[in-house]
């Protein structure tokens, strides 16, 4: 393949959004970051698994077991809070889930890739590629 001689209409793709089957025993706030387990359940983020996106509103299924509630979730660039690890030295790089708001720059589970940082230490706004 050669290098681009001319405009190129590239095809994109803006968020999308998702009905997941929500895990026993969790409760997902609106606004969460949101993590598929290994079982294919969502969970809030920080616990183990693979971030799918931005949950849209609370659902609560404490008293539930798997599936027995969905959540809608959106992927797309959020603007997370941080654990003050993360400086403009990390765009581009992966950033890791801290809890189900934050982000660092390291950790057992990626949250997306870094596209910008507003701020400065715990009081930056990381915005991240989610799903």
């Amino acid at each position: 393949m050669t290098a681009l001689t001319c405009d190129r209409d590239t095809p994109k793709r803006i968020a999308a959004l998702y009905q997941d089957p929500v895990a026993a025993g969790y409760q997902i706030f609106a606004g969460a970051i949101v993590v598929i387990d290994p079982n294919g359940f969502v969970r809030p983020g920080g616990a183990m698994g693979i971030a799918r996106g931005m949950a849209l509103k609370s659902v609560d299924n404490r008293l539930g077991g798997d599936g027995d509630c969905t959540v809608e979730i959106e992927s797309g660039c959020f603007g997370l809070k941080t654990n003050g690890t993360i400086n403009r030295t990390h765009i581009g790089k992966p950033v890791y889930l801290m809890d189900d708001q934050a982000v660092g720059a390291t950790g057992p589970y990626a949250a997306g890739i870094l596209k910008d940082v507003e701020g400065k230490g715990n009081d930056a706004i990381a915005w991240v590629d989610v799903g």
